[in-house]
Formats: structure tokens, C-alpha cells, sequence
């Protein structure tokens, strides 16, 4: 087994030099980012249990012959304008290849039917829509890309799959891939300001629920809603009862995704930066926790999907190619394992 286990590798990624503090990276990649120039056809996609999320479609004017359909999935409270779906929706029209993002429940602008919402270990909806999709294009080669939260989800996603896996390749940007560790980790010094930014957005969108749902299945109230003060309180209070967890602590412990990671079968694209504002020491697998269908690169710099490069009057997402570099390898590799 030892010969099948890929070692952390060090990313080629080198941060702009006037772009190198990780907070500047993670807050100034939402300005520096290219945008799609194409409006996205929305589509809504019903669900099992009666909820619906809405699909946004991006079908270039003309398609590579080789071209992959891509599915997009977001990180926490994000949605099709988010910068890094933005930007990677912009190089699939540039690369002409069909892309797809998934929302997650409430987050299309428009609160969903249901009371639940929807977290990180949540692949029930993912799976369906992917098979919808693999149904719809069966001659389709079909690869996926999550980022942060959404990240997450597609790992533990492809860690389920005992059967064939319906995706080729899948790429994951910044996972938590362990919870508890993140939430302590964003309830320290400076990352507060981006708890500060999530848990807003969390109690704005949660309070709504109240308010749509006045006998809400979990004693929740407005009052105890605003006194909540940190993510894990929130998740305790809300995020784990809503979803049929007992604690945060359980909810961390079943959806991290670094628990999934052995039980991945395709070739898989996991990149992290070492200083990032939202992860800790503890999220950054070791070769053991890894397997060799995993390709896991590490930079030292990067922040919280930032990976800004090149000069001040030019700067680079440099997610935007190493994405798409590592999706073509696979799909003209053969064989399962992932080329190097």
C-alpha cells in the first residue's frame, strides 16, 4: 500500500509581490478576478423531499470537441457572482467548454421551501444533480469543481461512491477538511473578520426562516439567534439540529471531509495554501491520509481562494490555469490514476 500513497507535493503557485499577505489575497482575489461576459441560463431543479435549488447554465457559443461539462459547486454563503465561480465560469467560455453551477438550498437569492438549509457534508442534493446530469448527457464527460464548503461536499461526495463514479475528475479548492478545526480556527485573531462577514450572512438568511416558518422545528427564536456569536455556536444552535446532528461537534465529526478521502476512486485535484485565514495545521492531510488516486499540492501562500499572481498592472487567478491544465491530463490519460 505505502507504493500507492502520493506525497504532499509543493504547489508551483508563487504569490504576486505585491499581493503576499494572505488576507490581502483573500480579500483583493474578489477584485482582481476576471468576470463572465455571458448572461447564465437559470434553471430550477427539484429535489426529493419537495425543496428545489436552481442550476445556472453557461453554454459557450461553440464547444470544444473535447471539451468536459463542468460542474461548479460554492463555498459558504456564495452564489453565481462569487469571484472564483465568476472566474472559472469566464475560462470555461474561453476554453469553450459548457459549465453548470449547483447552488446550494437559499442560495440563489430566493429562500427555498423548507426550513433545513443546507452544510458541508450535504451530498444528497449534489448526487442527484449529478445524475440528472450524467442522465441528460450520457456521451459527456463529466468533471466538478468545488470550492472551500462546496469543496468539501464534493470530496465526501466521492469518498460515498462504492459504484462507478458518474464524474471523470474532480478538483477541490481550500476544503475544510476537518470542521472543528476550521471553526476554531476562524474564531481566532484576524479570521474573525470573515466570521464576522459568514455568521452575518448566516443569522440574516436564518432569521427569514424564522419568520417563514413561525413553528420552526428546532426551539430556535430570534433572540437566541441574535446572541450568537461564533460559527460553532451557530451550527450548534441551528445548522446541526435543523439536519438531524446531535452537536456541532457530531455535524464537524460526520461531514469532514478528510475522513472520505481513502475511499476516493478518481483522479482528484485537492489544492490548499498554508496560509490560509480559514484552515489550520489540522486540515493539511498527511501522505497516509491520502491515496494515489489524490493529487494534493500545498503553497505557502494563497489565502482563502485567493492565488493572485503576476504584476500589478496584469494580475492572474491562478486557479484558472491549473484547473484546467490538471482536467485536461486526466481526460487524455487513459488510465485511472491521476497523471503526474
Amino acid at each position: 500500500m505505502q507504493a500507492q500513497i502520493r506525497p504532499v507535493i509543493s504547489s508551483s503557485f508563487t504569490p504576486a509581490w505585491w499581493l503576499k499577505h494572505a488576507h490581502l489575497q483573500t480579500i483583493f482575489a474578489k477584485y482582481l478576478s476576471p468576470k463572465l461576459k455571458q448572461k447564465t441560463v437559470a434553471e430550477i431543479f427539484p429535489l426529493a423531499d419537495g425543496d428545489e435549488i436552481q442550476l445556472n447554465w453557461m453554454q459557450p457559443s461553440r464547444i470544444a470537441s473535447d471539451a468536459p461539462l463542468v460542474v461548479l459547486l460554492h463555498g459558504l454563503a456564495g452564489d453565481i457572482n462569487s469571484h472564483y465561480i465568476q472566474a472559472m465560469l469566464a475560462q470555461c467560455r474561453h476554453l469553450r467548454w459548457p459549465a453548470v453551477l449547483m447552488h446550494f438550498r437559499g442560495c440563489n437569492g430566493q429562500p427555498n421551501k423548507l426550513p433545513r438549509a443546507y452544510h458541508s457534508g450535504d451530498t444528497a442534493d449534489f448526487s442527484a444533480v449529478i445524475t440528472e446530469i450524467s442522465q441528460r448527457f450520457p456521451e459527456q464527460k463529466l468533471v466538478a469543481i468545488g470550492y472551500s464548503l462546496g469543496a468539501n461536499v464534493l470530496l465526501k461526495y466521492c469518498g460515498e461512491q462504492t459504484t462507478a463514479n458518474p464524474l471523470a475528475t474532480a478538483v477541490a479548492v481550500c476544503p475544510p477538511l476537518d470542521l472543528s478545526a476550521c471553526a476554531s480556527r476562524i474564531n481566532q485573531g484576524s479570521s474573525r473578520i470573515y466570521q464576522r462577514y459568514l455568521l452575518g450572512r448566516l443569522k440574516r438568511s436564518t432569521a427569514l426562516k424564522l419568520k417563514q416558518f413561525p413553528e420552526f422545528p428546532i426551539p430556535l427564536t430570534l433572540k437566541k439567534l441574535s446572541t450568537l456569536r461564533n460559527i460553532e455556536q451557530f451550527d450548534d444552535s441551528f445548522t446541526a439540529p435543523i439536519h438531524g446532528f446531535s452537536s456541532a461537534q457530531d455535524y464537524y465529526q460526520k461531514a469532514s471531509g478528510k475522513a472520505f478521502l481513502q475511499h476516493i476512486s478518481i483522479p482528484t485535484l485537492i489544492i490548499h495554501a498554508k496560509d490560509d485565514p480559514f484552515l489550520s495545521d489540522a486540515v493539511i492531510p498527511t501522505a497516509e491520509e491520502l491515496n494515489h488516486y489524490i493529487h494534493y499540492e500545498l503553497s505557502q501562500g494563497g489565502g482563502h481562494v485567493g492565488f493572485v499572481c503576476g504584476n500589478i498592472f496584469k494580475p492572474k487567478f491562478w486557479l484558472t490555469q491549473r484547473i484546467p491544465t490538471f482536467i485536461r491530463e486526466q481526460l487524455s490519460n487513459d488510465n485511472s490514476v491521476p497523471a503526474t
